[in-house]
């Protein structure tokens, strides 16, 4: 067992997983590197594998964010020499990263487990957005993984509008590396493939078409990743359909991920002190401890603002990411205490109906 964990060290196994791990000795300790529908695709010191989940698991895993996901550590039940497996069991998360499911319905969406770093990409030609940047910032810090932005096409802008990019960003208070890169001049490509250390994973996110397959592509060396050309405005068409986990020459492990037009917060409230950490900081200084800055006498907040210390929007960006983020665990909270009631309800109906 000590020897398969040193191996799967190349594939992010750590000390971490080791004190945690659960797994029978007879096990395979393996590794998520895709989800396909009802099957997955899986990783060990051996090479790649199908597995499904255990119909036990299912019946005792519903929600959605209880199945494994791109990254996850998993125990599979595999006899030597066989290429497919069962699982049973799902090992605790180091890190995640997740979002509200689109649409109405409020639950966690896992995107990827156990990434050290993930990648922010925006292009500096048409898909720049500082809000939307906050928004990922928030749900990265909250699931304990560090960030990176990569902003691309950077032959497609004037080193002005880069530059005032850059001072946008940092006038914002986001203290997080920032990297530029061109896919077509391939300048800072080189730069930031050194920047990838053997064993861990970076996990890349943003809108469709910004250049994340086919900088991976160039990371991995040749065309593994399909993409489209780019239109006339600039913009990449996106063809990303699935998230996979890939290991690179020199060691280190990429996700790429379609993209993704909304990224709903929620139950965030660790990323929001990490990532507004200057307006948290005053908080502790206003008067009333409960202090909502929205207009209570006393609050540093809103003098920091009137003053410049903090900026407008990013102010303004905040009490928006808050609200909405308590606003959807609450309606988490409540949905989940309609669905415990009816639970008891549907038990007590069997039971009047035995009675009788």
């Amino acid at each position: 067992m000590k020897n398969q964990h040193c191996e799967l060290n190349e594939l992010g196994w750590s000390d971490w997983f080791e004190q945690r791990s659960e797994c029978k000795p007879t096990d395979t300790i393996a590794r998520v590197a895709a989800v396909d529908r009802d099957q997955l695709l899986l990783v060990d010191q051996t090479g790649l594998f199908r597995g499904k989940l255990a119909g036990s698991y299912l019946y005792h895993h519903q929600l959605s964010h209880e199945l494994p996901c791109v990254g996850d550590w998993v125990c599979v039940e595999k006899q030597s020499g066989d290429d497919f497996g069962v699982v049973h069991s799902l090992l605790e998360r180091r890190t995640s990263l997740r979002r509200k499911s689109v649409g109405k319905v409020v639950e966690y969406q896992m995107i990827a487990a156990n990434v050290d770093y993930v990648v922010i990409v925006q292009s500096c030609q048409f898909d720049f957005n500082l809000k939307r940047l906050e928004r990922y910032l928030v749900m990265i810090m909250d699931g304990k993984a560090e960030p990176y932005i990569l902003l691309t096409k950077t032959d497609l802008v004037e080193s002005a509008v880069l530059a005032e990019q850059l001072a946008e960003i940092r006038s914002a208070g986001i203290t997080s590396p920032i990297m530029t890169l061109s896919n077509v001049t391939r300048e800072g490509v080189d730069d930031f493939k050194r920047l990838l250390l053997p064993g861990k994973t970076y996990c890349f996110v943003g809108s469709s078409g910004v250049g994340k397959s086919t900088l991976i592509n160039h990371l991995i060396g040749h065309e593994t990743l399909e993409t489209n050309t780019v239109s006339g405005t600039g913009e990449g068409r996106h063809t990303t359909v699935r998230r996979e986990l890939i290991r690179l020459n020199g060691g280190a492990m990429v996700i790429d991920n379609p993209g993704m037009r909304e990224f709903g917060i929620f139950g965030a409230e660790s990323g929001i002190g990490k990532n507004y950490s200057d307006i948290t900081a005053l908080s502790s200084k206003c008067r009333y401890r409960d202090c909502s800055h929205t207009g209570e006498p006393g609050c540093a907040v809103i003098e920091a603002k009137h003053s410049g210390k903090i900026g407008q929007e990013h102010f303004e960006n905040y009490l928006k990411l808050s609200k909405e983020s308590e606003f959807y665990q609450l309606s988490h909270a409540e949905k989940r205490k309609k669905d415990r009631d009816f639970g008891k309800f549907i038990k007590s109906a069997k039971k009047d109906l035995k009675d009788k």
